[in-house]
Order: structure tokens, then C-alpha cells, then sequence
């Protein structure tokens, strides 16, 4: 597993394009002055000496240098010895609805971006449990599978679109059903599947398979996205609305009532998502509810420092721009290795 064991330095990066963009300017200003006093191609034989490429690449080395030189200071490190820990958690599988439905507007900056910004908020405050992803349209299946590398399931809630599945509409029975699969075989492990969804336009059996789920000591919870009144699902690359066969713009609804049958069937809560924070508070606090008990994980409890590599490119780079002189070498003036020789008539 690589880390970076302070990843707060590599923040420094931002300032590499700052610098970009001022060398590229400061270029830009020197060359409208030599224009000022003439032609550049006719300015050209009267500077023999002067490189028009070896400040450039000069520069880039520079940058380059700074750039590595942050990568070190948040010491890049790979893991070396994977141990089996146990630790007092839960085990959370999160269903994530990515019809096209959550792409509405009502709730900012869409039910599809809410919903992932509780999740991440919900990930960030984990310290022992597990977590996995479930998305689902039409269909359902894993995203993540369950895990306690919070970086992972970060990085691949960051990627979920409505794109990933084409077949649309709202599979809630299988999401469910796909999620009491996904939990491990630990015994008094409090499990929940935390549904998020709209509701609009489910299918059959999204009630019975929570009656299932609690058959197997699951707990459903359910964040409902959206307004009861609803509107307009955006179509993408335009500014306008996603239309139906006549013409008229579609407007998709929060199905609250369906969600609160499923919540009361799985035996958990119902909250309902808004333009505040209050459906993720409660969701943190019906899990802190939930009974803890030991989960394995196998996690990397010592790593070896990989700086070394990095620092050694930094030096090399940092010689390489000394020893390249920003002006022509006059013993090789003459030395042209990438111009044709002229043809004799």
C-alpha cells in the first residue's frame, strides 16, 4: 500500500502552475520588446550566442525540482508488513441511487452531489468500522466492497456518475438484496445498509427485501434526496431539461412515502435529505447507536520510506540546469545535428 504520511505538503504543487504561468508571461513580455526593435528572424543572426530553447529548458528542470521537492516532504511511503488488527466498529454499506432522477436540482447542488458529499462526510468520521458502496439504476452492483481503507472508498465515491450504469430506473430490491451479500461472516457485528435514494420510479420487492435484511440482523436506513414537489432533471451538455415523447419536461418527485415503508420494514430510520445537514446527523447518530463489536481488518502497521528515489531525481535535475548554459557554446555553434545538408545544384 503507498501513502503519503504527510500529504498536507503536497498542497505546495498548486504554486507550480502559478510559477508557469508567470514564466510563460514574462516570456511573452521579452519577446514583444525585441519585436519593438525589429524583425526577430532578421535579430537573429546578430545574437549567434543566444539559445532560444535552453532558458526553457532550464526552467522546466527548476519546476520540476520544486514540484519532487514537495513529494518529499510528504514522505511517500510503502507498506511493508500486513497484520490482521481488531477493532471496535460497525460494518456500513452504503446504496447509492444514480438514476438519472438524482441529477435534479431541488436539493444543491443536485441530489446526486448531496448525496455523495454525506457519504464522504460519513466516511471522513470512521475510525474502526468498515465501509463498502453499492450503486444502482435499473441495476445494481459494487462499487467497493467492504473495507476499512476510508482513501479507497474516498476515491471511488469520486467517481460515481449516472454514466456507470445505462439501464435506468430504480432497483431498490436489488440494491438491497446485492447488500445483505456484501457484509462479512463476523458474528454480533452491528450491520446497517444505508439506502440513498429519490424513489421515483422503483421496482417491485424494495419492501420485502428489507424484511429479509432484517431477518439477518441488517438495518436499513433510508436518506430520501429530493423535494415532494419536485423538478426538472437537467440534460446534460445543454441548458435545457430532459423532455419525454410529447415533448413536455420531466419532473421527478421525491417518493417520501415509499422510502419511509422501506426504512420501517428494515427496521431503521428515515431521514430526509435537504439543503441541510440534518438527515446526516442522524444517520451518524443511529450508527453510533448500533452495537460494536471486534472487526478484522488487514491493514499495513509499518511502512518504509521511499524518498530517497526522489531526492536523487531532485539532485539530478538541479545538475543537469547547471551544467546547461543559457547561451550557445561557441566551440559547437557550428554543430548542427538536426539540420539537413544542403544539396549541391
Amino acid at each position: 500500500m503507498f501513502r503519503f504520511e504527510e500529504p498536507a505538503y503536497l498542497y505546495l504543487l498548486i504554486v507550480l502552475p502559478l510559477l508557469a504561468a508567470f514564466y510563460l508571461y514574462s516570456n511573452y513580455r521579452r519577446r514583444s520588446a525585441i519585436r519593438k526593435f525589429g524583425d526577430p528572424a532578421l535579430m537573429a543572426p546578430l545574437m549567434p550566442d543566444v539559445s532560444k530553447y535552453r532558458p526553457d529548458v532550464k526552467f522546466w528542470m527548476v519546476l520540476a525540482a520544486i514540484g519532487l521537492f514537495a513529494v518529499v516532504l510528504a514522505r511517500p511511503q510503502f507498506g511493508s508488513k500486513l497484520e490482521t488488527v481488531k477493532r471496535q466498529g460497525v460494518e456500513v454499506m452504503i446504496a447509492l441511487d444514480i438514476s438519472n432522477s438524482m441529477l435534479a436540482q431541488d436539493v444543491q447542488p443536485s441530489r446526486l452531489e448531496k448525496a455523495k458529499r454525506i457519504v464522504a462526510q460519513l466516511v471522513d468520521k470512521m475510525e474502526n468500522d468498515k465501509v463498502g458502496m453499492i450503486v444502482f439504476a435499473g441495476d445494481a452492483f459494487t462499487q467497493l466492497p467492504i473495507t476499512s481503507d476510508y482513501i479507497s472508498a474516498k476515491m471511488f465515491l469520486e467517481t460515481i456518475t449516472p454514466a456507470l450504469i445505462t439501464k435506468q430506473g430504480t432497483a431498490i430490491g436489488a440494491a438491497i438484496n446485492l447488500g445483505m451479500r456484501s457484509f462479512t461472516d463476523q458474528k454480533e457485528v452491528g450491520r446497517t445498509l444505508i439506502l440513498i435514494t429519490d424513489g421515483e420510479n422503483h421496482e417491485d420487492g424494495a419492501v420485502e427485501a428489507a424484511k429479509a435484511a432484517t431477518e439477518k440482523n441488517i438495518q436499513i436506513n433510508v436518506l430520501g434526496v429530493g423535494m415532494p414537489e419536485g423538478a426538472p432533471i437537467p440534460a446534460e451538455g445543454t441548458n435545457d431539461f430532459r423532455r419525454d415523447k410529447d415533448g413536455n419536461v420531466v419532473i421527478t418527485r421525491l417518493n417520501e412515502k415509499m422510502c419511509q415503508e422501506i426504512a420501517q420494514a428494515g427496521n431503521g430510520i428515515y431521514a430526509h435529505v435537504d439543503n441541510s445537514n440534518a438527515a446526516q446527523r442522524a444517520i451518524a447518530q443511529e450508527i453510533d447507536k448500533m452495537a460494536k463489536a471486534d472487526v478484522e481488518s488487514q491493514v499495513y502497521t509499518e511502512f518504509n520510506e521511499q524518498f530517497q528515489a526522489v531526492t536523487w531525481i531532485i539532485l539530478l535535475l538541479l545538475l543537469a540546469e547547471m551544467l546547461v548554459l543559457e547561451r550557445k557554446n561557441p566551440l559547437f555553434r557550428n554543430v548542427h545535428l538536426f539540420k539537413k545538408k544542403e544539396e549541391n545544384v
